[in-house]
């Protein structure tokens, strides 16, 4: 692959707030009479706010009035907003800055997709967001992984073609969004027997750095 740009995921890659996910829809799903535990809470992962509402919902097996469901989502985000301003630029990872420097430095174009609509809040309480070069959102997408939209809205907004974009992800969604809009990826720390065998792997940040600079050696 002839790596141009580096998308990366946000959640679980960048940097971790399952754990405030987890507590904000366990907050409001506990305020409602709902069933919610970790194990439904993973398959939230990459998944709207809208979308992860509504997979409670259906886990509970109820519908509930849209004023209440606005409601439920609204104070979800709340609540959120208010553990991610306990984050710090000491919350990251110690590899993660150096790597997306040495990318800068290899000459490759970085962007953030995500599908949460507080990714630059996230981004600036870890202090990174200048390092990026495109940074599409939630609230930029109508459509949620494994929709490819948020990486084709990346790679179109660092106006490079999607083959030459490479998806660093944690969750099967993204994998298959990166798939849908033709680019290539990296499963990070992400071991699912449903992935292929060729499929490229990293543990760590500087595995992401080494599997990129092979590719860039190769096409060169």
């Amino acid at each position: 692959m002839m790596v141009k740009a580096c998308i990366f995921d946000l959640d679980g890659v960048l940097c971790h707030t399952d754990e405030f996910h987890y507590l904000a829809w366990k907050r409001i799903s506990d305020e409602l009479g709902l069933g919610f535990d970790r194990t439904l809470n993973e398959q939230l992962r990459g998944v709207s706010r809208r979308e992860s509402f509504e997979i409670i919902l259906r886990y509970n097996g109820i519908r509930l009035p849209e004023e209440t469901i606005r409601y439920a989502m609204d104070k979800k985000n709340m609540w959120y907003r208010e553990y991610l301003l306990r984050m710090s630029p000491s919350d990251l990872d110690s590899d993660v800055r150096p790597t997306l420097v040495r990318l800068h430095e290899l000459g490759l174009l970085l962007a953030v997709g995500s599908s949460s609509r507080n990714a630059r809040l996230i981004l600036d309480r870890l202090g990174i967001t200048g390092m990026f070069d495109a940074i599409v959102d939630g609230a930029m997408i109508s459509n949620s992984k494994p929709d490819p939209e948020v990486f084709l809205k990346a790679s179109k907004s660092l106006a490079v073609q999607p083959s030459g974009c490479v998806v660093i992800e944690d969750a099967l969604s993204g994998i298959e969004a990166a798939k849908a809009g033709g680019m290539n990826f990296i499963a990070y720390r992400l071991h699912d027997p449903s992935l292929e065998k060729e499929v490229l792997h990293a543990e760590n940040f500087g595995e992401i750095l080494k599997l990129v600079t092979a590719s860039i050696r190769r096409a060169r």
